[in-house]
């Protein structure tokens, strides 16, 4: 057996977040620029992990590695292998960011893993093997993060539907930003339950009202409508803050990037800090933007065009 390695990329929700839990459609982006990688090398015995997080045995990770365990152990016990083997996962992903670092890991390891066994493996059962991990890791995932970090594609997806490509041509361009403050995916997802639990009929008017912005945003994508798109991201931001899973330092954030140029401005993934994303004219403007919100704490920043052109996925 010879080393063999499996990438995946970042992904950002553009819109849906919370609501596609709950059966609402989302559309999310993929940012192939940002990359994670796994590699795995034969070794006789002992199976060892190499990350940033954690270095050694994968018998003794930590208990927030459960999901890449349970998903290698699984991986091992469905092909029989019973030698070792080096694991070493590569990623320019911020964690607890909203920008799928969890998923894509996974995603990095199923593909490695099975050019390892020289197995082929279709986008389906890639996607089945990625949930093994994500199912442990957030409890309830809607399937979204591993969609997106597994494509190369705009990703619509409803919960329990299968993802369809989404291609885009808008002339226009997103500045993600990373305000510097780790999401609480976990705690977000636990607001909107208390939500539900307290004050249903309100909530769920929340959560249907972010899938009939996802939709028309859907029409406004396909017509290039380019301040529809800012306009619908900032109704998407106001339920989002009802739902809870904003922050003030979020909000301050958002404010002064619709003061400096943008479109429209929302956080995206879970929330309760994280990612936001900023819609601006051109990259011009999204490097001026970007200076903006550095000066007043963002750690990092990435430019992305919105003309994404479909292609085909390769596993």
């Amino acid at each position: 057996m010879t080393p063999q390695t499996g990438t995946s990329n970042a992904k950002i929700i553009l819109a849906g977040e919370h609501a596609v839990v709950y059966g609402e459609p989302a559309i999310a982006l993929p940012l192939t620029t940002v990359q994670a990688k796994a590699t795995f090398r034969p070794q006789t015995r002992q199976a060892t992990i190499h990350s940033s997080y954690y270095d050694g045995p994968v018998a003794t990770m930590p208990p927030a590695m459960n999901g890449i365990r349970t998903l290698l152990d699984q991986l091992m016990e469905a092909e029989n292998y019973r030698d070792g083997y080096d694991l070493t996962i590569e990623s320019a992903l911020p964690a607890e960011r909203g920008m799928g670092s969890s998923a894509a890991v996974a995603v990095a390891i199923v593909r490695a893993a099975f050019r390892f066994f020289d197995r082929p493996l279709n986008h389906q059962q890639l996607l089945t093997w990625a949930a093994v991990a994500e199912k442990i890791t957030h409890k309830n995932p809607s399937g979204l993060d591993a969609a997106t970090t597994a494509s190369t594609n705009p990703v619509w997806l409803i919960r329990g539907h299968a993802p369809h490509p989404l291609p885009i041509n808008v002339n226009a361009t997103l500045l993600i930003c990373d305000s510097g403050i780790k999401g609480k995916t976990s705690a977000a997802i636990m607001r909107v339950k208390d939500h539900l639990t307290n004050d249903p009929h309100t909530t769920h008017q929340h959560i249907h009202a972010i899938g009939a912005i996802v939709r028309k945003m859907k029409d406004a994508l396909a017509a290039n409508a380019v301040p529809k798109l800012g306009q619908l991201m900032n109704a998407n931001q106001a339920e989002l803050r009802a739902l809870g899973v904003s922050t003030p330092q979020l909000d301050k954030l958002i404010t002064l990037a619709r003061q400096n140029g943008a479109l429209g401005s929302k956080l995206t993934g879970g929330g309760c800090g994280g990612c936001f994303i900023n819609l601006v004219p051109d990259p011009a403007i999204a490097q001026q933007l970007a200076t903006v919100l550095t000066a007043h704490g963002v750690t990092a920043t990435w430019i992305e065009p919105l003309t994404l052109t479909q292609k085909e996925n390769e596993e």
